[in-house]
């Protein structure tokens, strides 16, 4: 991919930088992401079309807070700042940003004062357009260049520009899906504004990406860890095809997998992709490990550390050596385990596979899907052939069904838990709803309520349901089922699994929420 079509985003923190990325994405822009801390020529050396600030959760005000160098706006470069970006951009320019009596979070309407080729045939003046903000300071005085270009009922500033400098600045959020044309406006930018011409597609992912790895690994050996889902999938069947002998398979079963999920996709591997594979039977060890666990952030790390331990000892017995260790993560996991890519972003949870090795492991991570969002990693799949019954899985997290039982993990429930979710993704199979849904699961509740069954008094579990729609699992919203499709399924599950009296659907988004319970 040619450098002078990147578009690099600068992140200051907010939980949604990402999404900056996964939106411009979505109209084929390849765009990098890069920490606050960045130096300048650092970003001037990868040859930018144009440079977006993201939001923060910071203010300009605050002692430490990043802030862009001033040089930035004399390079001739386009820059587009959101929220706390074009905050930081009014305050380097000499312009004046101030505190706000009260925080603005939610829905506004956006009126156009002023017309600028970037909104031209996205926004007409008179109509309101809805943009999503959450904002605590606003620009009060613009820098000299600027004029406003569009405005809410209480934020005259919503959105300014600097034609002659092509330097634009926007209070409200375009890349989440609350403000609806807030894709169009990205793309303006990169295209009509940074005359960005190239489209990044997935088999142009996979060109650039294979001699990259090719030079990465040499002649060395590598170790891929396989779970049966979408992204170690993607992550084996891309591998083999740059590496081909250089590459050997484990898949893991780590008793927390769902009913009769360990056969099937080992059957695939060998069968229809004729991946090199081991296969290692360590539940065992797995449960043992997390007996009396409750605390789901405890769970993954003993997951992950036992991982860990079972590919030491698995590499071992083979007598080879193994240079890297290739693994499916996504940048959602880094997202919600640290900072996108190095910047101040709060953590929400650990994932696993992200974090790298123990020292003592001496072997180097390998993550050629890092950088991609879950419906990016589906369309590589399928550009490398990936057979659909894994392709088209709902996403499955690493540490299994471990963070679907909110409790101590017992094999009782365990078996609980995957019947009653096996009936449930049958029934929306059965129902045509399984792919209209990102991701559908069972959790099985640490409570037990009081029932009638048999006319018998019962004190049994819980199961609760989730079904979420979303575009990058990033945010989501709970699917709405009909009250017969809900019924009918807590009908199936009560009657065909011992020891569930009660069934609950989840209806809450992302955010507040995570998809996951734990």
């Amino acid at each position: 991919m040619d450098q002078k079509q990147t578009l690099v985003i600068v992140d200051y923190g907010s939980q949604v930088t990402a999404l900056i990325a996964r939106r411009l994405r979505l109209f084929e822009v390849f765009c990098e992401i890069v920490p606050a801390h960045t130096p300048l020529q650092t970003i001037l050396d990868k040859k930018p079309s144009g440079i977006i600030l993201s939001g923060g959760p910071a203010s300009v005000h605050e002692t430490g807070s990043f802030l862009p160098e001033p040089a930035l706006f004399s390079a001739g470069i386009p820059v587009l700042g959101i929220c706390y970006g074009m905050q930081s951009l009014v305050h380097v320019l000499g312009g004046r940003v101030e505190s706000s009596q009260k925080r603005e979070f939610g829905h506004a309407e956006c009126f156009v004062t002023t017309s600028t080729r970037w909104l031209e045939g996205i926004w007409d003046q008179g109509t309101p357009h809805t943009v999503w903000m959450s904002h605590s300071d606003h620009i009060e005085t613009l820098p000299t260049g600027f004029v406003t270009v569009a405005r809410t009922s209480s934020i005259p500033h919503a959105a300014i520009a600097d034609e002659a400098r092509r330097l634009y600045g926007v209070q409200f959020h375009p890349e989440v899906i609350h403000t609806p044309t807030g894709g169009a406006l990205l793309e303006s930018f990169a295209r009509r504004i940074c005359g960005m011409t190239q489209h990044w597609t997935m088999r142009g992912y996979l060109e650039a990406m294979t001699p990259q790895i090719k030079d990465t690994v040499g002649n060395h050996n590598v170790l891929c860890a396989l779970s049966g889902g979408v992204d170690s999938s993607v992550t084996a069947l891309l591998l083999h095809r740059i590496l081909g002998p250089q590459l050997q398979c484990v898949f893991v079963d780590n008793g927390l997998l769902r009913l009769n999920e360990a056969q099937q996709v080992l059957d695939t591997y060998r069968t229809t992709h004729h991946l090199p594979i081991d296969d290692v039977d360590a539940s065992a060890i797995f449960l043992s490990r997390l007996q009396g666990v409750v605390d789901p952030e405890e769970k993954r790390k003993i997951i992950g550390k036992t991982f860990i331990d079972v590919f030491d000892q698995h590499i071992r017995s083979t007598g080879k050596t193994f240079t890297f260790l290739a693994q499916g993560t996504l940048y959602p996991d880094v997202i919600e385990s640290t900072s996108p890519s190095g910047g101040p972003s709060a953590t929400i949870k650990s994932h696993h596979n992200v974090g790298g090795l123990p020292e003592t492991m001496n072997l180097k991570l390998l993550e050629p899907l890092r950088m991609l969002f879950k419906d990016e990693v589906r369309l590589l799949g399928a550009e490398l052939g990936l057979d659909p019954s894994i392709l088209n899985r709902h996403p499955f997290p690493g540490p299994g069904l471990a963070v679907r039982i909110p409790d101590a993990i017992t094999p009782e429930k365990l078996t609980i838990l995957r019947q009653a979710d096996a009936i449930y993704i049958q029934a929306l199979h059965d129902a045509g709803l399984y792919h209209d849904i990102w991701q559908a699961f069972c959790v099985l509740l640490p409570v037990q309520t009081v029932g009638v069954m048999g006319d018998a008094r019962s004190f049994e579990s819980v199961i609760a349901l989730r079904a979420v729609t979303s575009l990058d699992g990033m945010t989501a919203e709970s699917y709405p089922f009909s009250h017969a499709f809900l019924s009918q399924t807590a009908n199936k599950i009560i009657n065909a699994v011992r020891g569930v009296n009660r069934v609950v659907y989840d209806v809450t988004s992302k955010p507040p929420a995570t998809i996951e319970w734990a």
